[in-house]
């Protein structure tokens, strides 16, 4: 390993521990399946499938999720793009310049860079020297884009409608919604920044970033091997998400089937997912000034260990039927297990890829922090809006945090030989 590579990888993992996360409003853009060997040392996750990777995908370390609007207003143009960003980002998941010698505009036979010094790279370089890093890229679709610009009108899914305003939503307009929406996620922050950098970059003059989130640390668990990992409150995070292998589930509550409400005119989104993403704003000043009790309460779980309150492993059942002496029900009907629990919603579950985010200080001297939160669905209408709705209205953790942004995306299902992004689109 270089000294080059480690300084690179240094520099950024030292930014997600104290300032990755940041979001950027309109018009900017701020850093903030299964693996199989790549040869470098690194894990490479196929990027062609049933499925698009980056949803059931093992939970990588760091995300850069961008969405863009759409700025133009040729059809021909933004297909062409779609196509161009496909074969890009599959050579990115492969480890590779996004074209080849890209980065030094043509290399010569020792690989000194001395191409056309006068002709501009077509990869910026800085994932050169670095392995692929498990790195996925989904796309997804947003309502805005189903309208008369580019004939797409008639291939809007009935389920594909603009997340609502949800009570005690403070919603910063500039971080809502969007046209296209790109994931990235890889097990180092520069090889997912690469990939956003360089799509966005080739999207020049079709789209422009209309906001971006960096996130770090997983906070959900995809997997059962999996250790549930903590939020920023010191909560083990996500213990009933829904794991890869868990197949009746992940048919039944993430990929869309042959429903025509989800799968679109002509079922062109069978097999593909609904993305809904938030921005959670903790308010850690006020959380660490309450006491243990309090905050256990809040969650329905012991602090420690995660279990449920009144019962002794995580993963026990929840004991919603459990008194304590006079002190009212185990799990306070208030408390955020109880009303985003499974058994209390007809068995909706959702799977959830959550990242936290740490932006330093505000203006107040305030931790900027918190959680992006993205869940994948069947049908948000069904497995995430209500159950949304019912924390918004009654969960005690609404003390303590601020949602500040809402989007949904039609992610369509895994490309095969030949098929691209723009295929995906426009049929």
């Amino acid at each position: 390993m270089s000294g080059n590579r480690v300084s690179r990888r240094s520099f950024l993992t030292g930014l997600g521990l104290t300032g990755l996360g940041a979001a950027a409003g309109a018009g900017g853009l701020t850093l903030a399946g299964c693996s199989t060997d790549d040869g470098d040392g690194g894990d490479t996750v196929p990027f062609r499938g049933g499925h698009q990777a980056g949803v059931t995908t093992p939970q990588q370390e760091h995300l850069h999720i961008v969405a863009f609007d759409v700025i133009t207003g040729d059809r021909d143009a933004l297909r062409t793009m779609l196509t161009d960003w496909t074969g890009m980002a599959e050579r990115m998941t492969r480890g590779e310049e996004t074209t080849d010698g890209g980065a030094l505009s043509g290399t010569d036979v020792d690989g000194h860079g001395a191409g056309d010094t006068y002709k501009v790279p077509t990869d910026t370089g800085e994932a050169l020297d670095l392995s692929a890093g498990s790195l996925t890229v989904t796309v997804g679709f947003g309502p805005s884009l189903f309208d008369d610009r580019f004939g797409l009108r008639d291939r809007r899914p009935a389920e594909l409608t603009p997340l609502p305003k949800f009570p005690g939503d403070q919603l910063i307009e500039d971080l809502c919604d969007g046209d296209i929406v790109i994931q990235a996620c890889a097990d180092d922050p520069q090889v997912a920044v690469h990939a956003v950098r360089n799509l966005t970059r080739a999207g020049s003059g079709v789209v422009e970033v209309r906001w971006s989130q960096l996130g770090y640390g997983a906070a959900s668990k995809t997997t059962r091997n999996e250790d549930t990992p903590r939020n920023l409150f010191g909560f083990k995070d996500g213990t009933r998400n829904i794991t890869a292998d868990e197949t009746g589930d992940i048919e039944s509550n993430v990929w869309v089937g042959d429903d025509p409400d989800s799968a679109g005119p002509g079922g062109w989104m069978t097999g593909g997912v609904y993305m809904c993403t938030r921005r959670i704003r903790m308010l850690l000043e006020v959380w660490d000034r309450q006491v243990l009790d309090d905050q256990q309460h809040t969650f329905a779980r012991y602090k420690g260990s995660g279990a449920p309150i009144g019962a002794e492993k995580e993963d026990d059942d929840v004991p919603f039927d459990l008194y304590l002496g006079t002190g009212g029900p185990a799990i306070p009907h208030d408390s955020h297990v109880y009303l985003a629990h499974p058994d209390q919603n007809n068995g909706r579950r959702m799977l959830r890829r959550a990242y936290n985010f740490i932006e330093g200080s505000d203006s107040f001297g305030h931790l900027s922090a918190g959680l992006f939160f993205i869940a994948y669905v069947t049908k948000p209408s069904e497995n995430f809006t209500p159950i949304q709705l019912k924390l918004a209205h009654d969960d005690k953790m609404n003390e303590y945090v601020r949602y500040e942004s809402k989007a949904v995306f039609a992610c369509p299902p895994g490309l095969g030989d030949g098929d691209d992004w723009g295929t995906a689109l426009f049929g």
